[in-house]
């Protein structure tokens, strides 16, 4: 009996570690992402972000930590991703991005704004 009671406990203990194990994996957002974004079909800029999710909170960058990804959130529900960025452009002046995607199958995409520009992006994990 005790035999039998010792296999049950072991068994419980090894499915809760994989279910563990299955549920981190399913995280959609956390890891390396590569595409591209820009204002139009053939004016395109590659671009690769590095995305870290908590289950909570949403925080990344960009082009090998160039730039902070701020005010960051991810619906989990919708799979909507809302992030803004501060960089610079060429001549030094601010720019500010706002940008909203949605993360479907390893694939996020959506649009980019900053000032009167907009544009899209099309992003895939890697």
């Amino acid at each position: 009996m005790r035999v039998k009671i010792l296999c049950l406990v072991c068994s419980v203990i090894v499915l809760a570690i994989a279910v563990s194990a299955v549920a981190q994996s399913g995280d959609p957002l956390t890891g390396s992402w590569a595409g591209d974004w820009g204002p139009s079909e053939t004016h395109r800029n590659q671009v690769t972000v590095e995305l870290k999710w908590d289950g909570k909170t949403l925080a990344g960058t960009v082009n090998s930590g160039a730039i902070t990804l701020q005010k960051c959130t991810f619906d989990a529900k919708t799979g909507a991703v809302h992030m803004e960025a501060d960089t610079k452009d060429r001549r030094g002046n601010d720019i500010h991005y706002v940008i909203d995607g949605k993360v479907d199958n390893g694939k996020m995409s959506g649009s980019w704004d900053h000032g009167n520009r907009k544009g899209d992006f099309k992003i895939a994990k890697k």
